[in-house]
């Protein structure tokens, strides 16, 4: 183990309270996405007598990127965490509970409390290290359009080399990193249907056009895309999560409107999807003589995980596994999106995931992400900071990634 790596794991490990505490200080006043004021002011401030460059309002909300400048030439990493939280009413019981609207309900305040600690620890130790440390504290990924892709857009990976990230996982047991070569998370997109007819009086259906039944034949419709166009080894679903008729029960309806979302496990398969519900609304249009406006938004990108980024992570972590991290290991891809996907399209990433799952399940079953109950093993915080700083540690001193 090189001295670097040494004295991270033994600074780590006298800062594991204070990581823990600011966790939760988090936690106590979790922000919805777009509105994480507090939020930011908390991460600015902590870096405010640290030796590093800080800029805000970076991209279109509470962005924050610092650059950590050794002063030495090298490679420019950069880490990523997001701070948001969502509009959930928190119903954990647990002494920290959120005090606002919002819950962090996803783990964003375990994200945000490992990088910060990681990167005053970074900071401290400039002399055993060359190049730079690019950390990127992102808003708002729980909501489209997310923080990420603005952020990119306002140059926060300018003169990057490579992203990594982390993100803690309910469905996985604390103390193992997972990890997965290739398309790893699932792209995202919605439209947005308003379907009109012509209202009538459910006595004489003849005289009008009734939006309803050629709503309903839409989402009986939709569904026969993922069985019957994609082939049978591809990933994707269409959900359609709100259909919207209100009206009498003696009148015929003349508009509907109809949300959905798409899920794809590659770009073409996404893509087939958005070709085939477009061609669905033109045979609405054309079979029931109704008129349709569709909006399709693009959503978040499916995250590609760089194979060889990934193998040079994990091969760093499987080389200095350290007593907090029990495993490494492969596993098969996530469901949710994820928007570190817009990093990974500029420059090559990986994004990998820490179980946070208790191993005392009768005190703290598992609840899903986005659930009231959701619980995250603090244990988990410094798995991934001693996680990070293994992977950063070797990318310097093997001067990046070597094709």
């Amino acid at each position: 183990m090189s001295q670097l790596l040494d004295t991270l794991y033994e600074k780590l490990e006298e800062k594991n309270d204070r990581m823990i505490e600011i966790r939760r200080e988090l936690h106590e006043h979790a922000e919805k996405s777009f509105e994480e004021e507090w939020t930011s002011d908390y991460i600015a401030d902590f870096y405010k007598d640290l030796d590093c460059q800080v800029e805000r309002n970076v991209g279109n909300g509470y962005g924050i990127v610092v650059t950590i400048d050794s002063g030495k030439e090298g490679k420019t990493v950069a880490l990523r965490a997001d701070f948001d939280a969502l509009p959930i009413k928190e119903d954990t019981g647990l002494d920290f509970a959120s005090k606002t609207d919002a819950m962090h309900a996803c783990g964003h305040d375990g994200h945000t409390a490992y990088l910060l600690i990681l990167a005053e620890t970074f900071i401290e130790l400039k002399d055993l290290w060359q190049g730079k440390i690019v950390i990127l504290h992102q808003n708002a990924e729980e909501e489209g359009p997310g923080g990420a892709k603005s952020m990119v857009e306002a140059g926060c990976l300018d003169g990057v080399d490579n992203v990594f990230g982390m993100h803690v996982m309910s469905n996985m047991p604390v103390g193992g990193i997972y990890y997965k070569e290739g398309n790893a998370q699932t792209g995202r997109d919605n439209f947005f249907l308003t379907i009109k007819g012509e209202g009538g009086h459910a006595s004489s259906p003849h005289t009008s056009n009734d939006a309803i039944v050629a709503g309903a034949y839409f989402v009986t419709q939709v569904q026969s895309i993922v069985s019957r166009r994609l082939n049978p080894f591809d990933v994707g679903s269409i959900t359609i999560g709100n259909f919207d008729a209100a009206g009498a029960a003696n009148a015929i309806n003349g508009q509907v409107k109809i949300s959905g979302d798409v899920r794809s496990m590659s770009p073409e398969v996404g893509e087939t999807i958005e070709k085939e519900i477009k061609a669905k609304v033109k045979g609405l249009e054309a079979s029931f003589g109704v008129t349709v406006e569709l909006e399709y938004l693009k959503g978040y990108p499916v995250l590609y995980n760089d194979p060889e980024v990934t193998e040079f992570a994990v091969k760093a972590l499987e080389d200095n596994k350290y007593p907090e991290l029990k495993k490494v290991e492969a596993t098969q891809p996530q469901p949710p999106s994820e928007d570190f996907a817009f990093y990974a399209k500029e420059v090559p990433s990986a994004f990998l995931w820490v179980g946070c799952a208790s191993d005392d399940q009768d005190a703290h079953p598992t609840y899903p992400h986005h659930h009231p109950k959701f619980f995250m093993d603090e244990g988990a915080l410094i798995v991934a900071a001693k996680g990070m700083a293994t992977i950063v540690s070797s990318y310097i001193e093997n001067d990046g990634i070597k094709a």
